[in-house]
């Protein structure tokens, strides 16, 4: 900066700025408030249908994100320019005192140009016969004094402007449309985030020299600054795409083995590795856009470490995916590299795939503590998984599903492909408690009917639940309790309240089979039971407070819902039976843990107000956001959840334990049974109805009992069962 551009600038139209941009954010400040508060909450209360259920609710929900970015990008701008400028105001307050300070001295300062300057001492005529000694100049210390003082501030000015400037450009090229959501309080702290990664990208393209040391300051930025859009882009692409996958082959090749702390240091770097990537992915700047082209291109590109003696290292594809396991990508970049590894995972057929990823590749392990990565395939489900409309893309195919359903056969894969579907047709990434569960959309429905016709399968579908699927199985089918009770049939199918845009979209016969077969799985079996009892009891919640959600009697209204819960977990029951699941005591141990677990992760969501599943289809009721008010063990969801697993480890205690024991068949229709008379009490005297106790719970053990008795006939008229 030039001397006299600090001395003499008008900073008035940078304070003139500064207040537009202030208005500005208040202004948008209030418009992301009604964006949220009016546009999104109506929206999400809204019963869409047709085109509406997914184009304009997803419109309005990106529509009110950007109100949000908007403002967070705007008021970082403001922060930055009001931050910049009082520190150039301060360093001009400093360089004024400083040259008058010097002309005291008889010191003059002149603006040479570009940057330089001249501290010289004036000469006086007295000097000249001054008995002192003097040469008519002024003490040299004193000039250099002043000089490296004034250098010093305008080197201090010029980094001030220079890295505002270059902050606020990153800032606004993070989106090429739209606005980026990197918020920082001050110029210093979005400075100090890029000069982070170019620091951490420095000593990336030379791992060969991290100490452990090294490694631990590396991970503690890291960890501080992956969820920045600055520093994430900034590191992404100072790397480089090939030397991003080169510094994790390095890093997993050197630390191969790695045990107690260190392993845990490889865990976390791996994981704040894959969290910064995944920020980085958001980026739209022209630099990040070719860094993700260039990634997805480098994915047969044979990566070895410098010291390796083996001529083998590892594909692109196996380190890209490896460092897909924690955070949320980009969808478009996570669309663009599963089309990618999908064709080539297609083109070797079901039972090639093994050959194809991990054949050769015996000495690679690119993950720490949790496989080994040689199949993309399960980095790439654990990147779908925390991305639920990436996830949705990936499996609208009914070919590609049927595919990744069949190399379950022959890989590993088959946990990690359960949790891309879970977020695929529930519309909740994996790991996530703070965001309500979304409508289904067609394509959702779709993708779940699709799932459900290939477990109900004749010969071979009922596998795919031991293939690691089971659980997964299970919490889909929690989520679309309202689907599975429209597909029983009844007649008064409009009881069974949903937000779905195809509520009629699963096939009974496909439905029935598939309960069956995840009822074996004892995590299937524990997320069936789960949602059945949440979705009964949120009905009855619902109908009970509000009559006007049904065209009929409340006694119709007990009896369809009752009715169903019967069918729903008589289902359950009688498969359990069929298949000699209760003569297992190591598979009732699991089931309990598996209740206990399923029943926990539950609260977790009621207790939000947000919902789990079919919670969340009642927010005019007590059912979701009772708890979140009152209390958990208020609302009638949460004391029929509490009652899941309450006594069940009194063994024998039948009366006191709901689904506590596999082994009697009629026990487990009691518990359905005390299960939903314990719900229906529960909301008459939340709500003070006035329906007579002893008629409606009688009316309710009917309508149980027959609905049991239906599903015997259900899974009769579905699969080939045992006689006797």
């Amino acid at each position: 900066m030039d001397l006299d551009a600090l001395r003499y600038g008008d900073f008035s139209k940078l304070g003139e700025a500064v207040t537009d941009w202030e208005q500005m954010t208040k202004k948008l400040a209030d418009l992301q408030k009604d964006a949220e508060n009016n546009l999104k909450a109506k929206a999400d209360k809204a019963k869409w249908a047709g085109v509406n259920a997914t184009v304009s609710r997803e419109f309005i929900t990106k529509t009110a994100a950007e109100f949000a970015d908007a403002y967070t990008q705007a008021d970082s701008i403001t922060k930055i320019l009001s931050d910049t400028r009082g520190e150039l105001i301060g360093y001009r307050t400093q360089l004024n005192d400083a040259i008058t300070r010097g002309a005291q001295q008889n010191l003059t300062v002149i603006d040479t140009g570009e940057g330089t300057f001249t501290v010289t001492g004036n000469t006086r005529p007295d000097w000249a016969s001054d008995p002192s000694g003097k040469t008519g100049t002024t003490d040299q210390k004193a000039v250099d004094a002043l000089r490296d003082e004034i250098q010093g501030i305008l080197t201090k000015a010029t980094q001030s402007d220079n890295s505002a400037a270059k902050v606020l450009r990153l800032l606004v090229d993070q989106a090429k449309y739209g606005f980026a959501d990197a918020s920082y309080a001050n110029r210093d702290e979005a400075a100090e985030a890029v000069a982070a990664a170019e620091k951490l990208a420095k000593m990336a393209k030379n791992p060969a020299d991290m100490s452990l040391d090294d490694i631990a300051d590396f991970n503690r930025t890291m960890d501080k600054y992956n969820g920045d859009s600055l520093f994430a882009e900034q590191f992404a692409t100072r790397l480089g795409p090939k030397g991003t996958l080169q510094f994790w082959t390095e890093m997993t090749y050197a630390h191969a083995g790695a045990r107690d702390s260190e392993l845990e240091a490889m865990k976390s770097l791996q994981k704040n590795l894959s969290l910064t990537l995944a920020t980085a992915s958001f980026s739209d700047s022209d630099a990040m856009r070719d860094w993700k082209k260039d990634l997805i291109a480098e994915r047969n590109t044979n990566f070895r470490a410098a010291d390796s003696m083996n001529p083998v290292g590892a594909l692109g594809s196996q380190v890209i995916s490896s460092l897909m396991r924690a955070g949320q990508y980009d969808t478009e970049f996570l669309d663009d590299y599963r089309k990618t590894l999908f064709k080539a995972d297609k083109g070797a057929g079901d039972a090639g795939t093994h050959d194809l990823w991990v054949k050769g590749y015996d000495a690679l392990d690119l993950v720490f503590g949790d496989g080994n990565g040689r199949d993309p395939l399960e980095g790439l489900f654990e990147g779908l998984s925390h991305n639920p409309e990436a996830a949705t893309h990936a499996f609208e195919s009914k070919s590609d599903l049927d595919h990744m359903f069949g190399t379950t056969t022959y890989t590993d894969r088959g946990a990690t492909l359960g949790h891309a579907l879970e977020a695929a047709v529930t519309g909740v990434a994996a790991d996530d408690y703070t965001s309500p569960a979304p409508p289904h959309s067609a394509t959702q429905v779709q993708i779940m009917a699709n799932i459900m016709n290939a477990v109900a399968q004749p010969g071979g579908g009922e596998d795919l639940v031991s293939n690691g699927l089971g659980d997964s199985f299970g919490n889909m089918a929690a989520s679309y309790m309202p689907e599975i009770s429209r597909a029983f049939g009844s007649s008064d199918a409009q009881v069974f309240l949903t937000n779905s845009e195809d509520p009629e979209g699963l096939e009974t016969t496909d439905v029935t089979r598939f309960l069956s077969a995840v009822s074996l799985d004892p995590e299937g079996r524990a997320g069936i039971v789960v949602g059945e009892s949440v979705y009964t009891s949120g009905l009855l919640d619902a109908h009970l407070s509000d009559p006007s959600l049904f065209d009929g009697t409340r006694s119709q209204v007990l009896e369809n819902i009752g009715r169903n819960a019967g069918i729903i977990e008589g289902i359950v029951g009688h498969s359990v039976a069929d298949d000699e699941v209760q003569a297992a005591v190591d598979g009732e141990e699991d089931y309990n843990e598996a209740l206990q677990k399923k029943s926990d992760f539950v609260k977790t969501w009621v207790a939000t107000g947000l919902g789990y599943g079919s919670v969340s289809l009642f927010p005019g009721s007590q059912a979701a956001t009772g708890a979140a008010i009152g209390g958990f063990a208020g609302g009638v969801v949460g004391l029929a959840v509490d009652r899941l697993f309450e006594g069940q480890e009194l063994e024998g205690a039948r009366d006191e334990a709901l689904y506590s024991s596999a082994k009697d068949l009629y026990a487990t229709r009691d518990s359905v049974n005390q299960q939903t008379q314990w719900s229906v009490k529960d909301a008459l005297e939340q709500h003070h109805v006035d329906l007579p106790k002893d008629g409606s719970s009688d009316t309710v053990r009917v309508a149980v009992n027959e609905g049991w008795d239906d599903a015997s006939e259900f899974l009769t008229n579905s699969k080939e069962r045992p006689h006797g």
